[in-house]
């Protein structure tokens, strides 16, 4: 490999892990408008258009196309149904990969995966993992692996490689719960996790012992559940949780003083913020890992007419701004910035589907995600999108 092709892939994982800082936090939690000078704010894209051939409502300057529909062989491989969470992640090629978890019940599930050449071009399929329950979300990792979140009393979080070449690996160290999804604090070398129950938790995760590449190990670590001081915001402590895989007790109801939260789903980290969502009470929260606080950055109840409602996966752009996907709500992704809630998509027609996996290609060019059951609500009609826009 060459060395301007070495740093070309350093540069797009940097911007995809979100280390490029563009200026101080608004208010501690989001970049101001004003300090996005070299990046488009989503604020700024405009009113959605007429649906287009997709069905997808998009603003002047974004395309759409289909990459997979439920069924569909690809490269040999039948694109799974249920798609659910995902990620990309850049190759020595110059291209990139899209996972998908398949949220498929009774061992059934796993997680597929898409490559792209450098032209984005699809050019190959296959799967991760396979026969688990229920994988729900998850997160990527700094050291690019994919961790696969499943979604029962029993769940386990898989590592998974996104090139396929090494075998996937549970990691009960990170708790047995209803696992929702994960995000990595690229400082602190900590894992955050969600759990998808109406009196759910949110967990943290910090490593004993770590590999020969810095990276924290999954498999040694210490489990604990958030106490949020005051009730609802403000200082949090982090409680030990004595039996991670629950053999008597439910993680959740282990610690006396754990705070509940209604219904975890998507996580997401920049610079020093855990950004995670509640479906129960339609809510965005933003955890700051220095000051150990807590805030509700977005709260559905608090509009008359809310642009987000129904809360789900999240992922984020360069910028720190949070792309919001819904589960049924208006069937849109919405962006959170500094100072406005505004829709970027929406999908036509599938009325009884949720939109799932939304990720941003490593340059940042390009926007992931699928709707879960397509236009029939049924699990094997799942399609899985790609927007091509100023992100």
């Amino acid at each position: 490999m060459t060395e301007m092709a070495i740093l070309d892939i350093q540069r797009r994982r940097l911007l995809h892990y979100g280390f490029v800082g563009l200026g101080a936090f608004f208010g501690s939690t989001l970049l101001p408008t004003s300090a996005m000078s070299t990046v488009l704010s989503l604020g700024t894209l405009g009113k959605l258009l007429s649906a287009d051939k997709n069905g997808i409502r998009l603003p002047a300057g974004f395309t759409s196309r289909v990459i997979a529909h439920s069924g569909q062989m690809l490269f040999g491989y039948k694109w799974h149904a249920a798609p659910d969470g995902g990620a990309t992640f850049a190759t020595t090629d110059g291209g990139w990969i899209y996972v998908s978890n398949s949220e498929l019940k009774n061992k059934t599930g796993g997680v597929g995966a898409v490559r792209f050449n450098a032209q984005g071009q699809l050019i190959d399929a296959y799967s991760i993992l396979n026969h688990t329950d229920r994988n729900c979300a998850g997160g990527p990792t700094p050291w690019e692996t994919w961790l696969s979140c499943e979604e029962t009393d029993t769940g386990q979080v898989w590592e998974c490689d996104p090139t396929g070449n090494k075998a996937a690996c549970v990691r009960p160290a990170l708790g047995t719960f209803r696992h929702e999804a994960v995000a990595v604090d690229h400082q602190n070398k900590q894992l955050y996790l969600t759990e998808d129950e109406p009196d759910g938790c949110l967990y943290r995760y910090t490593a004993s012992t770590f590999t020969a590449a810095g990276h924290p190990s999954l498999n040694d670590g210490i489990l604990e559940v958030a106490d949020v001081v005051n009730g609802t915001t403000g200082l949090v402590r982090w409680l030990r949780v004595p039996d991670p895989q629950a053999t008597t007790k439910a993680t959740r109801r282990q610690v006396t003083g754990a705070t509940h939260f209604d219904g975890g789903e998507g996580i997401w980290y920049h610079q020093g913020v855990i950004y995670f969502s509640t479906k129960g009470d339609n809510r965005v929260w933003a955890y700051h890992t220095r000051d150990h606080n807590l805030s509700i950055l977005y709260n559905a109840a608090a509009y008359q007419q809310p642009v987000l409602t129904g809360v789900d996966n999240i992922t984020g752009n360069a910028a720190g701004e949070l792309l919001v996907a819904e589960d049924k709500g208006n069937m849109q992704i919405v962006a959170v910035t500094a100072d406005k809630v505004v829709p970027v998509l929406q999908v036509v027609g599938h009325n009884g589907s949720e939109i799932t996996g939304p990720a941003l290609s490593p340059d940042g060019s390009r926007l992931y995600f699928s709707s879960q059951r397509g236009k029939t609500g049924l699990v094997e009609d799942g399609v899985t999108f790609e927007i091509t826009g100023p992100f």
